[in-house]
């Protein structure tokens, strides 16, 4: 039997390699009291502050020399990628240790590569390489991920539905292009995909696009976000949290949906009591089944 702080057996130490969000410490806590001590390293430029109640560094995001060396120093066997990283990693910002240096090339390749699939699957190999095992944080924050159906007390109405189609499809094509996770859509038809600016600036983009009358002021939409097809699910599982329901109500929608089971849903009582309060609705999709809400309890 375990014994309370006690590390579960045969899995290492437990590292968080973090980013910008809510996600990192939500994850460090859940750790916690599963009976494990993370220790958090911040990327600099991203994380600017880390809670003193956990172990933690700071170190730039292409200084693999100085992560491995923290992750041997704390005797790490287990790796999550957490959080959101808005700037990429210049040449000149690589820093690899010597018995790694055959993986250079491929990590200045993914570097300069368009999309950011191919740079996390070369920072999965350095860690792997380096002798750690890199973890999805849904193996440690199980209840974050979004369920299928509704999430709040309103759901979405035929209009919403059509919105949320044509956002599924755009969300798929942009992640088959390694581009961005999420799509808004206006009246059945899309309106804005994300880019490298994120969810948040997305929205704020819709939100001027209205006050400009690029788009209606008064017609709805809907926001998706979905995992990318060829994603590897250990990484960047996209999210959503209170500021992702106020951004979409600023932007005039009436609602987000996101995929279940394949999605996290940050505070996620604060984002249902944000949507019911401003009266949007919150939707998980199973894209496997196109599970989009249809006559059964859905709004005319």
């Amino acid at each position: 039997m375990k014994k309370h702080g006690q590390r579960p057996e045969g899995k290492g130490r437990l590292a968080i390699i973090a980013g910008r969000g809510a996600l990192p410490l939500n994850i460090a806590r859940a750790a916690r009291a599963a009976n494990d001590e993370p220790f958090i390293i911040g990327l600099k430029g991203e994380v600017f502050d880390i809670s003193p109640e956990f172990d933690h560094a700071f170190a730039g995001v292409g200084d693999a020399a100085t992560i491995l060396g923290l992750l041997k120093e704390k005797n790490i066997g287990r790796v999550i990628l957490s959080g959101a990283v808005n700037r990429r990693p210049e040449i000149a910002d690589i820093r690899s240790p010597f018995r790694l240096l055959p993986l250079f090339p491929g990590i200045v390749r993914a570097v300069l590569s368009a999309g950011d699939d191919k740079l996390l699957r070369a920072v999965i190999s350095v860690i792997e390489k380096a002798g750690c095992r890199v973890v999805g944080a849904q193996e440690i924050v199980p209840d974050l991920l979004a369920r299928t159906g509704p999430l709040s007390a309103k759901k979405p109405g035929k209009a919403d539905i059509q919105n949320m189609e044509a956002a599924c499809a755009g969300a798929i094509a942009l992640g088959q292009l390694d581009v961005g996770q999420g799509a808004v859509a206006v009246g059945g038809r899309i309106v804005a995909l994300e880019g490298a600016e994120g969810t948040d600036s997305m929205l704020e983009r819709v939100a001027a696009m209205r006050k400009a009358g690029r788009i209606s002021k008064t017609r709805k939409g809907v926001l998706v976000k979905l995992c990318k097809p060829q994603q590897d699910e250990r990484v960047d599982l996209p999210s959503i949290g209170p500021d992702t329901i106020q951004n979409a109500y600023l932007a005039n929608l009436s609602g987000v949906a996101v995929e279940a089971g394949r999605s996290f849903v940050l505070d996620r009582e604060d984002v249902i009591e944000r949507a019911d309060r401003l009266g949007l609705f919150v939707w998980g999709i199973d894209r496997t089944q196109v599970d989009l809400p249809s006559g059964n309890g859905v709004d005319p």
